[in-house]
């Protein structure tokens, strides 16, 4: 997987992080992939339904030591 452009949301809280992640996507070409990395629990629906409503791809999602792991694909 390419990644064009890693977001770090860390220790911030509802909504910023889909806000950042909107900032950041708005940069990105169509097919480009974003990384969002997150420890907000709420940003797994949050950024799962924004991406779908976005018409973006989620590809992939996992978490590790607290840290939610995010690549969503622009559509």
């Amino acid at each position: 997987m390419n990644i064009a452009k890693v977001l770090d949301a860390k220790g911030l809280a509802c909504p910023m992080p889909i806000v950042k992640t909107k900032k950041a996507m708005n940069e990105l070409q169509s097919g480009e992939v974003l990384e969002i990395h997150t420890t907000d629990k709420g940003a797994k629906n949050d950024l799962t339904a924004w991406a779908k409503s976005g018409g973006h791809e989620l590809l992939k999602y996992n978490e590790e030591n607290d840290i939610l792991k995010f690549w969503i694909k622009k559509g």
